[in-house]
């Protein structure tokens, strides 16, 4: 796994789900989904696979190596992952612990 070189800080960083949010398996839609009070957002397989790995605990870094070792057919993943974490942050679906 390599980060692009202008990355680094965001591939130390930990993203948190934000609290108003609930990660889950929606049986009725075969897909993950974020709850949330006004409603639900239904993810693509990728967002999921992503989203599942955030735990507050893990690095960007960390995810990326997780999802490149359970899609290695896939390749390098973090210009993928990082992109995901910049539209989830624009969303305020995470944030980045401080």
């Amino acid at each position: 796994m390599s980060a692009p070189a202008s990355q680094p800080d965001k591939m130390a960083a930990v993203p948190v789900l934000e609290r108003m949010f609930r990660f889950q398996w929606e049986e009725a839609q075969q897909c993950y989904v974020l709850l949330y009070p006004e409603g639900m957002v239904r993810l693509n397989d990728s967002a999921g696979e992503i989203l599942a790995l955030v735990d507050g605990a893990r690095s960007v870094a960390r995810i990326c190596s997780q999802l490149e070792q359970k899609f290695p057919a896939a390749g390098d993943l973090s210009g993928d992952i990082l992109e995901f974490m910049e539209v989830a942050l624009e969303q305020r679906w995470i944030h980045y612990r401080r």
